[in-house]
């Protein structure tokens, strides 16, 4: 559950800091009759990104066993990559996130009411998509059970409310910080689903080494037990991993944390502290 609930916080707090900044900005500039066409871009992006996870929960249950396994294998790696494109990114541009997103909302203004709609709709609408995929491939590697989905909503409840406390200046969050630590959090746990996903694609055939396990301590950690369901939900643990999941989890998790975490120590021109203006 922690691991789908730093999705569900992470993801919507990027999009609830986008929302409340492009809010506290019409307000400020006084325009809040351009508020409805705001809201509506939002709409839209919320409801193509419940309809592109339902699609991919629904729409993958009637084929074979081994094409809902190439398919799960390849939306793992391809979630991985946009995830670890977004932390990167997020980190290196969230002091400047909201003078980037008034500059966009200027042009939008100039252009009309569509123009905004379109901007509101693609500044929540990436995030939205890029949570969906990423939250149904970490919700399949937890586990079955209602656990990684709460854990999800939870996540998601937690980042409208911060967003809230955010837009009515009751919170200033350091989002460089914010964005470091948990972009840490998340590259750990994206290393768990790209390992899941070559499983997948190993037990399609696409992959080879299915039968050849780097370990196996099912017998110390049982899947079943509370701490095996603890490490499974919060790191995609495997007590049995194939030797190809196991050198790929390690060449991607190694790599790609010491870059982020090194990069995180470059020294910052200024803090990163944001509060929305009104």
């Amino acid at each position: 559950m922690f691991s789908n609930y730093l999705i569900g916080l992470r993801e919507g707090l990027e999009a609830s800091l986008v929302v409340c900044i492009l809010i506290a900005y019409l307000v400020k500039t006084n325009n809040r009759d351009k508020l409805g066409p705001l809201w509506l871009g939002v709409g839209l992006a919320a409801a193509l990104s419940l309809a592109f996870g339902a699609g991919l929960e629904f729409g993958t249950s009637e084929l074979t066993f081994q094409a809902q396994e190439a398919i799960g294998g390849s939306l793992s790696i391809v979630s991985v990559g946009l995830v670890t494109w977004m932390v990167f990114w997020m980190k290196r541009t969230a002091r400047n996130l909201k003078n980037e997103l008034q500059g966009k909302l200027d042009a939008a203004l100039a252009m009309g009411t569509g123009a905004l709609v379109t901007t509101a709709f693609l500044a929540v609408g990436r995030e939205g998509l890029e949570t969906s995929l990423f939250v149904w491939r970490s919700v399949h590697a937890a586990g079955d059970g209602a656990g990684p989905l709460i854990g999800v909503l939870l996540g998601i409840g937690t980042s409208i409310v911060l967003g809230w406390l955010f837009y009515r200046g009751a919170l200033k969050i350091n989002l460089s910080k914010f964005f470091t630590w948990t972009g840490g959090m998340l590259v750990v746990v994206a290393a768990g689903v790209l390992a899941y996903g070559v499983h997948d694609l190993q037990e399609a055939d696409i992959l080879p080494g299915l039968n050849s396990r780097a370990f196996d301590v099912s017998g110390t950690i049982p899947p079943d037990s509370w701490y095996g369901t603890l490490l499974k939900g919060t790191f995609n643990f495997q007590p049995d991993p194939t030797v190809l999941q196991l050198s790929v989890w390690a060449l991607y998790l190694v790599p790609v944390l010491a870059l982020f975490l090194f990069s995180a120590k470059s020294p910052a021109p200024r803090k990163a502290a944001v509060s929305a203006e009104k």
